[in-house]
């Protein structure tokens, strides 16, 4: 419904939503553990199947899109290890391997991954959520933080790999689900009472990856931050978007994080 303009970029592909539950029950949104949880057993074989995805954590839940032109691959891929069923009229009706090989290819080989540098902003995050109903309360300063507060973003400086602080603030509605992620500073803006957190109220500090625009045609980013964050059983929030990937971790890890990514960097030149 949105009109074309010279203000919207829209990518070619068509997406579809994988959402990942456990015994029949989605995560529960007490605490946010994001990726570390589905690295193993779908991110990691879908980059090794060339598969590209986009993660989106959210309060509640965890989402990885993925391209409709790749769902045999997906199928095929992940059929070993997942019960999958697609939604029609809003039933769950099982998908098999055989409802899905009509034109499935086999994805051919293709070089390594890029290995994208990471920086780490001192900023510290918060993981909120918000019920629907108070919402209204929340429109106005919501309106003002997301279009109107935020100052162009500074260049890091040549050959930098830490930044003093980033501009961020995500907020997505799901199904009439509300997540937000945003600085510390930010939060004390709104009324406390409305912006529910877990229960330990933990604050997070950021990873994020990529020195240029990333796009969505390359394989394998997720996986390369999921992966030893997930071997080191450590929570993350992850939110990928065009120009930049961002993996969010407990602030008390950040430090075991950097080591861990920059052993990840060596090993791989």
């Amino acid at each position: 419904e949105l009109p074309p303009s010279e203000f919207m970029q829209v990518a070619d592909s068509t997406w579809l939503v994988l959402s990942v539950v456990s015994n029949g029950r989605e995560p529960s949104g007490s605490q946010a553990t994001g990726v570390t949880k589905i690295a193993r057993s779908v991110i990691a074989p879908l980059a090794e199947h060339h598969v590209s995805v986009l993660m989106l954590s959210t309060y509640q839940t965890d989402f990885i899109l993925v391209r409709e032109r790749d769902l045999p691959v997906v199928i095929h891929t992940l059929a070993g290890e997942f019960d999958i069923y697609r939604e029609e009229s809003g039933e769950c009706v099982p998908v098999t391997c055989d409802d899905m090989s009509n034109g499935f290819l086999k994805p051919k080989p293709t070089a390594s991954s890029t290995l994208h540098p990471v920086q780490s902003p001192q900023t510290r995050f918060c993981v909120l959520t918000v019920a629907p109903d108070t919402l209204p309360a929340i429109a106005t300063m919501l309106i003002d933080v997301l279009f109107y507060s935020h100052s162009p973003p500074k260049e890091a400086e040549a050959g930098s790999q830490d930044l003093d602080s980033i501009t961020f603030f995500a907020f997505s509605l799901i199904e009439g689900y509300i997540s937000i992620v945003m600085d510390a500073e930010t939060q004390k803006r709104f009324p406390s009472d409305l912006l529910l957190t877990s229960s330990t109220g933990e604050l997070w500090r950021m990873v994020r990856i990529g020195g240029q625009p990333l796009g969505f045609d390359e394989c394998g980013i997720v996986a390369q931050i999921a992966e030893p964050l997930a071997a080191a059983d450590i929570s993350a929030y992850y939110i990928s978007t065009f120009n930049f990937d961002h993996a969010l971790v407990p602030e008390e890890g950040i430090a075991e994080v950097i080591q861990l990514l920059q052993q990840r960097q060596e090993s791989g030149r």
